[in-house]
């Protein structure tokens, strides 16, 4: 969109890319994603050593957010869905549902104002660990077996095999890492870039020269982008709890008795 007001470039993926932190220093892949997962691993490390220190029987209000985050995954994620064997998996989700939820609302503050899953990368990795966790999970408990268990459901006939078990092989070792992190990516990526749309569309809109329509049309806009904020850490909540809510249910599978 070009006008004699002004030049206006609409938000796109190339606001998605980022360069090195410190050019010609570091290398191109210490950006800020990558500092923001640092920024965030390192949140999760100390404010859960903060937590854990000085428990009192009447709690604060910080140990009452903790504690309620702590049973919300405990009993709501880790418990219900792993049953006996929660315990070993607990520490796992707990503070993937916690990485997660601070990277997500990075995007809504101002300091970061970028998702750190908006990166598809970053949304791979994170995929591709859960996926070791419930893969791990199932050789641990059986062996080679696992593979059997894995690829071969009970109760099928022989001669459908030579097609369930390419299937299953594609949903459990490929299909699940993948739809798990573009899952988290799309929605993300989507999120910021609306906020985007509205933030720079607006602030455009808004000081556009002599034209009062659109100055109030700016003004609706950018205002709107606060609501889309406030949606967007919802979302960002969400996205964390069906991450973490698909990881267990996905160990779940590995090392239950039936397939």
């Amino acid at each position: 969109m070009e006008t004699d007001g002004g030049g206006y470039t609409p938000p796109g993926v190339e606001d998605f890319l980022w360069d090195s932190v410190w050019p010609g220093v570091l290398p191109d892949w210490m950006n800020k994603p990558f500092f923001q997962a640092v920024i965030g691993a390192a949140l999760v490390i100390i404010l859960w050593w903060i937590a854990s220190r000085r428990l009192k029987t009447q709690p604060s209000k910080a140990q009452f957010a903790a504690e309620y985050i702590y049973e919300f995954i405990r009993n709501g994620v880790a418990r219900d869905i792993l049953h006996e064997d929660f315990r070993r998996f607990l520490p796992y989700l707990l503070g993937l549902f916690s990485f997660l939820l601070i990277n997500n609302w990075f995007g809504e503050f101002f300091l970061f104002m970028y998702p750190t899953f908006s990166n598809v990368g970053y949304a791979y990795g994170l995929a591709i660990l859960s996926w070791l966790v419930y893969v791990g999970a199932g050789f641990k408990k059986w062996g080679p077996g696992f593979l059997k268990k894995a690829l071969i459901p009970d109760g099928v006939p022989a001669p459908l095999l030579i097609m369930v078990i390419p299937l299953e092989f594609l949903a459990t070792f490929i299909t699940r890492p993948v739809t798990l992190a573009l899952r988290l990516f799309a929605n993300l990526f989507a999120g910021h870039l609306v906020v985007l749309v509205f933030v720079v569309g607006g602030g455009f809109l808004l000081t556009y020269a002599d034209n009062t329509f659109y100055n109030v049309a700016g003004g609706v806009s950018l205002a709107f982008s606060l609501i889309i904020l406030l949606l967007e850490l919802f979302i960002g909540a969400l996205q964390a709890y069906i991450f973490t809510v698909l990881t267990a249910q996905y160990v779940s599978t590995s090392i239950a008795e039936a397939h």
